[in-house]
C-alpha cells in the first residue's frame, strides 16, 4: 500500500505536483501538495492542494467549478516530485485558460500562446 509518508518533502512539507490531461498530455498546472493533500486526492479522487499564502488545503475546483479528477498518481525517481494525471473540466488556470503555461520565452521576448477561455 502507498504510504504519502515515504515521499522527500521539502523542508515546509511540501511537494510540487504536476497535473497533465490524461487524455491529450497536455501540461495544466503545478501546485503544491503537503502529506495530508496527498492523502486526501488518493482517498476521494478529488485533487486537493496545499496554498502557501493561505496556509489551507484548496480542492481544485470548490470555488471555480472547474474541477480535477485523479486517474493516475506517479512518483519521481527521487520520490520528490508528482505527476497527476486527471480528468480537467474546464480551465485549469485561474486566469481561465487552459493550461498556466502560456507565455514562451521566443527570442528573448515572452509571448502568450493562449486567449483566455470565454
Amino acid at each position: 500500500m502507498f504510504d504519502p509518508a515515504t515521499l522527500r518533502y521539502d523542508d515546509r512539507g511540501l511537494i510540487p505536483a504536476i497535473a497533465q490531461d490524461a487524455g491529450s498530455g497536455e501540461v495544466l498546472m503545478m501546485a503544491w501538495m503537503n502529506a495530508d493533500a496527498v492523502a486526501r486526492t488518493l482517498a476521494d479522487g478529488g485533487v486537493t492542494y496545499w496554498s502557501r499564502s493561505r496556509q489551507a488545503f484548496w480542492t481544485k475546483g470548490e470555488t471555480s467549478g472547474h474541477t480535477q479528477r485523479l486517474v493516475e498518481m506517479r512518483v519521481d525517481c527521487d520520490r520528490d516530485c508528482l505527476l497527476l494525471l486527471v480528468e480537467q473540466t474546464g480551465p485549469a488556470c485561474h486566469t481561465n485558460r487552459r493550461s498556466c503555461f502560456y507565455t514562451a520565452v521566443r527570442d528573448g521576448a515572452e509571448v502568450e500562446l493562449s486567449k483566455p477561455i470565454i
